[in-house]
């Protein structure tokens, strides 16, 4: 009897530190996924912001809430059982949509290096709609933010399922589960801590004085500073992960050339300076990967606007007059 109970204690032994090994396993495929995605949680961090201006201090934290809350049911009610049904039917279909979310990430970082050039390029010409009330006002906020969210989060977890794609489907799920929502927390806590922190550095400048008071104002006038900042990094990270991403999905696809011709520079480079290997190899293939974004970016700038926009408005179109006869 006794050794009945040993062989059981001993199974659970065995079952525990397979589990606890799954669960390293499965954390550690999340941040090497999470970190590929980075470019797209900069943009996101640097973008949402703009949701709320405007509107009474009092309700930014509840407004971001509820894009949060809409950006983690994009990624965990839609878009991870699509991944994963996605996996499971059309596994080869895994790279080419994750190269054309590339392709979406460089358009996006090009329309940014061309509103530096010439502030204003591109930007769309919006009817703006008659809203009554402020709630009219907040839904409509949140709205087109969840909507610009989904497309990111599409591309977010896209990015974590090309990550796990060999993996078993119950290690994909939690992966693609603890990416979406650790990015969601990641990106709407940060906007959560910019949207106040304009709030703290008033009031630590009116309540405090000497260095406390100057901290207080350092943070109102530094913040501007920063956002701009944050802008001009996502869009670097948008235009270095959408290149890296087109350059590893075509090795994937058989073409070997562009990656390995971007892994000879940054070798060739490195080399120079020993002491600084690791960080110039990284620079270099980051280097080479913006700007094939950029040039990436300008090719799909006509396509997105004289042919992919104009079909999709016309087939809505089709589509609402379709629901109406």
């Amino acid at each position: 009897m006794t050794s009945g109970w040993i062989a059981l204690l001993d199974d659970l032994a065995t079952l525990t530190k397979v589990a606890a090994s799954s669960l390293d396993d499965a954390a550690g495929q999340a941040a090497k996924a999470g970190s590929k995605a980075a470019g797209i949680v900069i943009d996101d961090a640097a973008v949402t912001p703009r949701y709320v201006v405007g509107l009474a201090a009092e309700r930014e934290l509840p407004i971001i809430a509820k894009i949060a809350l809409g950006s983690l049911k994009n990624k965990l009610l839609l878009l991870l059982p699509g991944a994963l049904l996605l996996s499971f039917f059309a596994p080869w279909a895994i790279t080419p949509l994750l190269m054309a979310g590339g392709a979406f990430l460089c358009l996006e970082g090009f329309h940014k290096v061309m509103d530096l050039v010439h502030p204003g390029h591109g930007d769309p010409k919006e009817t703006i709609p008659v809203i009554q009330t402020v709630e009219e006002l907040e839904n409509e906020r949140v709205s087109s933010a969840i909507r610009t969210d989904f497309i990111l989060s599409a591309e977010i977890m896209a990015i974590t399922l090309a990550s796990v794609a060999t993996s078993p489907v119950w290690l994909q799920a939690v992966v693609l589960g603890v990416v979406g929502a650790g990015m969601t927390l990641l990106v709407y806590g940060a906007v959560a801590i910019i949207v106040k922190a304009d709030d703290a550095g008033v009031a630590l400048a009116r309540a405090s004085h000497g260095p406390v008071r100057a901290l207080g104002r350092g943070i109102v006038f530094g913040m501007p500073v920063f956002l701009k900042l944050l802008s001009l990094v996502g869009m670097v990270a948008m235009l270095w992960v959408g290149g890296g991403i087109l350059i590893h999905g075509l090795h994937e696809l058989g073409v070997y050339a562009p990656e390995e011709a971007v892994h000879h520079a940054s070798e060739s480079v490195s080399n120079l300076v020993p002491a600084m290997k690791s960080l110039l190899a990284w620079l270099v293939g980051a280097g080479i990967a913006g700007v094939l974004g950029v040039i990436v970016g300008a090719l799909v700038d006509p396509l997105a606007n004289h042919v992919l926009i104009p079909a999709f408005q016309g087939l809505k179109r089709a589509l609402g007059r379709k629901s109406q006869a």
